[in-house]
């Protein structure tokens, strides 16, 4: 038919340029482009080595076979891969718990203000302090010691968070309405504010680090009844909490329910 009036038309043409003493036979139709290049390729090759070199006594079988393997063509696969997706962090769970301060200082909310205030609670005055759920992230880059929460006051959707006040940061406390906001927080986004790196240095003591501000902690002031600040090392402000849990297992977030409380 016409696939055999095809190769034999291929056939005389490569016949006439094939050097003298060799002769080529197609015993089937190529299949793929690939097949159709290696071919056309080693007659090229062949062609490059003269009749003299080609019907020489040292030009054996195995020379023509490395010609042949020269002129292979190799395919490659190119799969076009999508851009990576930004790094984030995941909500995993959420702990219960309340901190005091060196100075056994407990939180206080001062609703006037809305500001978070440390002081020394004594008798019947404990119902005032401040408890919290914190809420525990996975890291994009693993291997750091210190993990990544966010800190909401218990039953509100009253967040703690890093803001510039002037050329310094600052610590707020900030309404979020849609606390499943929280459940990815993208590391170059602005949601990474309400992040902290708690970092543990005993058995139930911790610095808090803004994850936004590097270097920066969330602290409490020498004085009695001074709102909770954000401060350096070497300051004069306590850096280091007691955190006390409330629950000695944390709740873990469940894929099957990602927008759960934070």
């Amino acid at each position: 038919g016409v696939l055999q009036m095809k190769q034999r038309l291929f056939m005389d043409l490569w016949s006439l340029k094939m050097p003298e003493g060799l002769d080529l036979e197609v015993s089937h139709h190529p299949l793929t482009m690939k097949c159709v290049a290696n071919l056309v390729i080693a007659m090229q090759r062949l062609k490059g080595h003269g009749p003299e070199s080609v019907l020489s006594t040292g030009f054996r079988d195995e020379h023509l076979l490395s010609i042949m393997l020269e002129s292979l063509v190799e395919e490659q696969e190119v799969f076009e891969r999508s851009s990576a997706p930004p790094p984030h962090f995941s909500r995993t769970g959420r702990l219960h718990c309340s901190l005091t301060d060196g100075q056994k200082r407990s939180l206080v909310l001062v609703q006037s203000s809305m500001e978070l205030h440390a002081m020394l609670l004594q008798g019947g005055s404990s119902s005032r302090r401040v408890h919290l759920n914190m809420s525990t992230y996975v890291r994009p880059v693993a291997g750091a010691e210190a993990r990544p929460v966010a800190l909401c006051i218990k039953d509100t959707n009253l967040y703690l968070s890093c803001h510039k006040d002037g050329e310094e940061p600052a610590l707020h406390l900030e309404v979020v309405k849609d606390k499943a906001s929280l459940q990815r927080i993208g590391a170059e986004s602005e949601q990474l504010r309400f992040l902290f790196y708690r970092r543990d240095s005993g058995v139930n003591l911790s610095t808090l680090a803004s994850a936004r501000f590097p270097g920066w902690y969330i602290s409490t002031a020498p004085q009695d009844n001074r709102p909770l600040l954000l401060s350096q090392e070497g300051s004069d402000c306590e850096l280091t909490f007691i955190i006390s849990w409330y629950l000695l297992t944390c709740e873990v977030e469940r894929p099957a329910q990602p927008h759960g409380c934070g």
